[in-house]
């Protein structure tokens, strides 16, 4: 018995000290930095409620994140399971294209949004020969929103696709046999099916909006948004307390969404087999 004892040790000692050493040491003393600030001092967390400049940029940052997060699931739901189940020439061709974005950087989506809807933008250039007015959304929330959606459904399509492929065909046979439509099978069968994938996949696209910053730092530095709020209160207004703060309620939030998450789609994820 104490020599198995040993043995767990052993193999959880490795997993053990990575975790401290990149989660909860930096952790602790980004919780230490955020309270150690002359001006605030603790009350620095509670500023970030009582601050409306804080607090605005956390709601901002929450709406994005979980706006990003319904439409990618919608758009990733509808074609991972259409991609999956109808086998077509070009199909191979057209899941590269769509999960293509996985390789690029925030910035570079960025500039991709900035050609489609900046100030010399394609949507812009339509705009203006159709109707005469140029629109123009690549430097505000709505041209950031599109840059998350970008670039979250590659990593969310995947994962509705490998989770579609387990789905057992006979239940939407049986479903349909005993007289149901074609929306209840998909509300009633195939949702239900997906639902630990939609969950899991879900989680990790708000997790991913809720932190990204390089999307965010190209198309404008007055997107209020917390990661950008964090960048302007560490370098132009040095104030490496409030930074601190602001991060670790970020991580926290962040932590919290993935952990419910996980504890929602169960202990195992059907996209992961």
């Amino acid at each position: 018995m104490q020599r198995e004892t040993r043995r767990l040790i052993l193999l959880l000692l490795p997993a053990g000290i990575f975790f401290s050493a990149f989660f909860l040491i930096p952790m602790a003393e980004l919780f230490l930095i955020g309270g150690s600030g002359k001006e605030h001092g603790w009350a620095a967390y509670a500023a970030i409620i009582t601050n409306a400049n804080y607090f605005n940029s956390l709601l901002a940052t929450l709406a994005v994140a979980v706006l990003t997060t319904i439409v990618t699931l919608a758009i990733s739901g509808i074609s991972g399971v259409f991609l999956q189940r109808h086998k077509f020439p070009g199909n191979a061709a057209l899941v590269a294209m769509l999960t293509f974005p996985l390789a690029f950087p925030g910035v570079v989506i960025g500039f991709m949004v900035i050609m489609l809807a900046g100030r010399q933008g394609l949507i812009g250039t339509v705009s203006e020969a159709l109707t005469g007015d140029r629109i123009v959304f690549a430097y505000s929330l709505a041209g950031l929103f599109m840059g998350y959606v970008y670039f979250s459904i590659p990593r969310t399509i995947l994962t509705v696709m490998a989770a579609a492929e387990k789905l057992d065909p006979k239940l939407e046979e049986a479903a349909r046999s005993l007289g149901a439509s074609p929306l209840r099978v998909v509300l009633d069968v195939i949702i239900p099916g997906l639902k630990p994938a939609f969950i899991s996949a879900g989680a990790i696209c708000f997790a991913t909006a809720v932190g990204a910053f390089g999307t965010a730092f190209t198309l404008a530095a007055r997107i209020n948004v917390l990661p950008m709020v964090i960048y302007t209160e560490f370098t132009l207004s040095a104030n490496i307390a409030m930074a601190a703060a602001l991060s670790f309620v970020l991580g926290a939030v962040t932590w919290i969404v993935l952990a419910l998450a996980r504890t929602a789609a169960g202990g195992t994820v059907a996209a992961a087999g």
